[in-house]
């Protein structure tokens, strides 16, 4: 690929994409906040709702990806319900009419949306084809975000929706903030345990990405996890055995709700039970690099930072 688009791309994952595609000729990150250009990266400002001299940077780009919205790790007052649907709803329409007018329309569009559109489930796994969606404000956004994609015309551009679970890297996210936790000796369960943890090695959400620039037949909506997830108690215990703790208190669910309300943050992130499984991708022949709860939290302790 010759030019890459990242949009919303500041944040950590726009940082992963950005350091997996170095190669590529130039990449450029629609960002809030100023220009800057290192090396072949380029950052333009746009304000992620309306046209601007950033629309030109589409043109004959190969692979544009969508990353933008606000963080979900807040609470959800009616001001933060509004903005986290506003901005992801926005950001989708303003794309679509940049791709709709450029003369040469990007060749593939990834749409990172979120796995936490399926039910809670601790009764069996979802997947895209039997996977049963949820209902609540978080899966009303994913609806919403994903139906405003499909509906943005381009017919010149192969569109491809990643369902993203929990991304687990060292450098941002939820695992260094999980890590903490069993380093304080309060890494045991979160609730009951019994709810699934569904996450995916950031190495292969960039491999995925990838995969989908690369395979002219990958369209539609792909579940961009891991094929091993597994209960709270059990990722919590994967963490304790890699970092060399023996034991961590648990947190019922009880001190969640009091710990979310201090730090503003939501406990439907650790307690809703999302058992989501990549068909699509394994069925297409997809490999995973990290395909195992296990051997991913080892590789990421491995280096303690």
């Amino acid at each position: 690929m010759n030019k890459i688009i990242l949009a919303g791309g500041s944040g950590y994952l726009g940082s992963l994409l950005a350091r997996h595609f170095a190669d590529t000729h130039s990449i450029v990150i629609l960002t809030r906040g100023a220009a800057w250009q290192r090396g072949n990266v380029q950052a333009v400002p746009w304000d992620g709702a309306n046209p601007g001299p950033w629309q030109a940077h589409l043109e004959g780009a190969d692979l544009l990806v969508n990353l933008a919205g606000k963080n979900v790790n807040c609470r959800y007052t009616e001001a933060n319900r509004r903005e986290i649907l506003r901005s992801r709803v926005e950001a989708t329409q303003a794309l679509g009419r940049a791709v709709a007018a450029a003369k040469t329309p990007p060749r593939v569009w990834v749409q990172f949306a979120s796995a936490t559109i399926y039910r809670h489930a601790e009764d069996f796994a979802m997947d895209e084809i039997a996977g049963e969606l949820g209902y609540g404000f978080s899966v009303d956004v994913c609806r919403q975000w994903e139906r405003t994609f499909w509906a943005q015309p381009a017919p010149h551009t192969r569109k491809v929706v990643l369902r993203t679970s929990i991304v687990l890297g060292r450098g941002d996210g939820a695992f260094p903030r999980l890590l903490n936790l069993v380093r304080l000796g309060l890494g045991g369960r979160q609730g009951n345990g019994r709810q699934y943890v569904s996450w995916i090695h950031e190495a292969d959400v960039a491999g995925i990405v990838e995969w989908v620039a690369g395979n002219e037949e990958a369209t539609g909506v792909y579940n961009c996890t891991a094929p091993g997830p597994v209960p709270n108690a059990t990722f919590m215990g994967l963490m304790r055995e890699a970092y060399g703790v023996p034991a961590g208190l648990p947190a019922p669910a009880w001190l969640l709700e009091l710990g979310a309300g201090l730090i503003g943050t939501e406990t439907e992130l650790v307690l809703k039970s999302r058992w989501v499984v990549p068909a699509r991708l394994l069925q297409a022949g997809y490999l995973f690099r990290f395909p195992q709860a296990a051997p991913a939290v080892h590789d990421l302790i491995s280096i303690r930072v």
